[in-house]
């Protein structure tokens, strides 16, 4: 007589195989973490990758600039010029694009150069002035200056005129200028003479910087 047996094989809980799969779901979730950046923080994807959003310098470029010792050259009539010290307090260099002035409606950007003829002339500076980082830029007879053309009314030793210099960004620099008498700085100005009233054009004047 043949004796059978029956092998009876128990079904695995069901709380054991829930706790599997939460536990597989929980470390797919971990995984994907770590190897992702969150998108939900525009500035960390920024610092992350470099982008072009990412701040590269102040917001306010001119805030970091002051002058020392600003003067204006006292005039009558025709052209003058602002002179001084423009000092940079920031990390980041910062880029003088224009100027204004209540002396006239028009102010440049002047520097002082050779022209084809070997004489020195003055001129627009292409670019504007730029202030080195922790630096200073000097504007001075002979050199970098804000050229004020066509005054509208006459500069006298000891007034004050207003200049506004511009950055790149937008931002102002305003400061005061007393006017001061100096005999030097006798230049040919190499430009439209004809655009501006009084403007003495290219021939040498004595309100020239």
């Amino acid at each position: 007589m043949t004796t059978r047996t029956r092998t009876t094989v128990s079904p695995r809980p069901a709380h054991r195989l829930g706790a599997g799969l939460l536990g597989l779901g929980l470390a797919l979730a971990l995984a994907g973490c770590a190897g992702g950046t969150s998108t939900s923080d525009p500035a960390a994807v920024d610092r992350a990758s470099g982008a072009p959003g990412a701040s590269s310098g102040p917001p306010d470029e001119a805030a970091a600039l002051s002058i020392t010792d600003p003067w204006i050259k006292a005039a009558d009539t025709g052209m003058t010029a602002a002179f001084g010290t423009v000092v940079n307090d920031s990390d980041v260099e910062v880029r003088i694009v224009s100027a204004t002035t209540t002396a006239s409606p028009r102010a440049e950007l002047h520097e002082m150069a050779t022209n084809d003829a070997g004489e020195m002339v003055m001129r627009p500076k292409e670019g504007g002035f730029t202030v080195a980082a922790n630096g200073s830029h000097e504007l001075a007879p002979g050199g970098d200056h804000v050229m004020i053309m066509g005054i509208t009314t006459a500069v006298r030793p000891g007034d004050e005129v207003s200049v506004t210099l511009t950055a790149q960004d937008g931002s102002e620099l305003t400061f005061t200028a007393p006017a001061r008498t100096f005999e030097g700085g006798n230049e040919t100005y190499e430009g439209d003479a004809t655009s501006t009233p009084g403007a003495p054009g290219a021939t040498p004047t004595p309100a020239a910087s």
